[in-house]
């Protein structure tokens, strides 16, 4: 007997499938810096974990498919603190963000049609258009750009029969990218000149920096029939283990048809909805704070980087990732070696092979991609160490 094509092709997550390298170093007594992951270290806010701590039904029983009404009411009023017109019948909460990715592929494309996605994405867009059975076409960034969208000569190129939709994921995981509004505006008239759908991936939205602003999809009226956005509360409110996102659109046939595929798996967590409305109603002045916290740690993790040979990195103006070119030739052999081989005074780094962020055979070879969710200490710390096995690698290794 023989697993599906799809069980056999499925691309393993390059930020989690090294996890037992790392696993091995810790049962050693090692410290391991996790910078592979976007998992922050930033407080939960208590009144998320005070509303987990006060649950007391007597049965946790099936919620509505579509999420809690409360819950639906609260995000889109959190949307429309910026000026995005949205009601509760425009929101469809779902098990994370990554459930709002499948549903839009589902939804959007049939077997074999195929979705725009700039590269690096986040690598997960790999593990869903395989359920999904869709195809990626990628569209290759340049580091040497900022990873600025390319002309519209350049996706126009990339449009076949078969395309259904472009994503955008901005703030972009991995490279920090914050699209501007004139690459936007160029993509919304892309999709409508050639009838497509547009998905944003924004739950990196309230983190940009340097005085940017982030500009949604939602925003773009001409283009309201056919946007989807995902979202989530995960990095939002440091709670990735509560799994809760949302499915946006304000398309009613394409909120029916998530809707159907949502009632397939009954509903989304509860008591996670419960803890997700407290946090909503704590306001837009949580974020603020938190905005600036990483912005320090960005400029601390870039400084470090770049003062190291032979390393080419870009500051990023969002999200809390960069992606990093090293003087290596296979970076995922660099990073089990980091974990089983290498240790300064005890203590080791993670980070994520960048080649599980592109589509295209052979692209991130060089590349990781690092996450800036420690604090600034055990960042300096953590540059310190990774320097040193940097250097060692490419002197005993890769000689």
């Amino acid at each position: 007997m023989e697993i599906s094509h799809r069980g056999q092709t499925v691309q393993a997550s390059p930020i989690r499938k090294l996890k037992p390298y790392a696993d091995k170093a810790l049962a050693r007594g090692i410290r391991v810096y996790f910078l592979n992951i976007g998992d922050p270290d930033i407080p939960t806010p208590v009144p998320i974990l005070d509303e987990v701590r006060r649950y007391n039904d007597k049965i946790l029983g099936y919620g509505p498919a579509q999420g809690f009404l409360e819950l639906r009411q609260a995000i889109a009023g959190y949307f429309k603190g910026y000026g995005i017109d949205l009601d509760s019948e425009n929101v469809i909460i779902t098990v994370g963000g990554s459930e709002a990715i499948l549903l839009a592929f589902a939804t959007v494309a049939d077997c074999g049609d195929e979705i725009i996605i700039p590269e690096p994405f986040y690598t997960n867009y790999n593990g869903y258009a395989s359920l999904a059975n869709v195809k990626i076409t990628p569209l290759t960034l340049r580091p040497e750009d900022g990873y600025r969208l390319p002309s519209r000569e350049e996706i126009e190129a990339k449009i076949t029969p078969r395309t259904k939709a472009i994503l955008l994921c901005s703030p972009n995981n991995p490279t920090g990218t914050v699209y501007s509004p004139e690459e936007l505006e160029r993509v919304v008239s892309i999709c409508l000149k050639h009838d497509l759908f547009l998905i944003g991936d924004e739950v990196y939205k309230e983190f940009v920096y340097d005085g940017l602003k982030h500009k949604s999809i939602l925003e773009f009226g001409d283009a309201r029939d056919r946007v989807i956005v995902v979202d989530s509360i995960s990095k939002r409110f440091s709670c990735c283990g509560a799994r809760i996102g949302a499915a946006i659109t304000r398309n009613e046939a394409v909120y029916q048809a998530m809707l159907r595929f949502a009632q397939a798996r009954l509903c989304p967590p509860s008591i996670e909805q419960k803890a997700a409305l407290a946090a909503y109603k704590m306001g837009l002045g949580y974020f603020e704070p938190v905005r600036q916290e990483y912005q320090r740690r960005r400029d601390v993790l870039h400084a470090g980087l770049t003062s190291i040979p032979g390393v080419v990195v870009r500051k990023p103006q969002g999200a809390f990732y960069m992606t990093v070119k090293l003087p290596i030739k296979d970076a995922e052999r660099f990073v089990v070696w980091m974990l089983n081989d290498f240790s300064l005074d005890g203590k080791t780094v993670m980070v994520a092979p960048g080649q599980g962020f592109y589509s295209t055979p052979g692209k991130g070879l060089d590349e990781i991609r690092m996450a800036y969710v420690l604090n600034e200490e055990d960042i300096k710390t953590a540059l310190v160490v990774f320097k040193a096995g940097l250097e060692k690698y490419r002197a005993t290794v890769e000689r």
